[in-house]
């Protein structure tokens, strides 16, 4: 789960970020460039949605330790508006990364992994991907 203690990474992540975020995820998130203050109000609030079991936001490292980016379990209707296509799904699933992490793959590995993961750990029927770049 991403808490504080990813705040350097994730505003670093974020800031390099903007325009591949929107590309690929989508969404009016960011607006612009972070602060350290902006962030850790965020992160404080993931943390609190992830203790009430509302939404989940993970921060993702490689096995080095290199911050790559973020996924997202949101409840349906809460990122991606509601509409009757939608009712059949049970989660909102996003992700987003670094520019160095796209460009060695990861945007695509992340999608797979979080497929699986999903599938294997979490006990949702029918989550709905909502990015705007699907990898095939």
């Amino acid at each position: 789960a991403i808490s504080r203690a990813d705040l350097a990474a994730d505003v670093k992540g974020i800031n390099s970020s903007i325009d591949l975020i929107r590309r690929t995820r989508g969404g009016d998130w960011p607006s612009g460039p972070v602060s350290e203050e902006f962030d850790y109000v965020d992160l404080v609030w993931h943390e609190l949605e992830f203790r009430e079991h509302y939404s989940f936001a993970y921060a993702v490292y490689d096995g080095e330790g290199q911050y790559l980016g973020c996924c997202y379990l949101y409840p349906m209707g809460r990122r991606t508006p509601l509409d009757a296509k939608l009712l059949e799904h049970d989660a909102d699933v996003s992700w987003w990364v670094t520019p160095d992490a796209y460009q060695g793959g990861y945007y695509a590995k992340l999608y797979l992994a979080l497929r699986q993961w999903i599938a294997d750990a979490f006990p949702f029927r029918n989550p709905y991907f909502s990015n705007r770049e699907i990898p095939s």
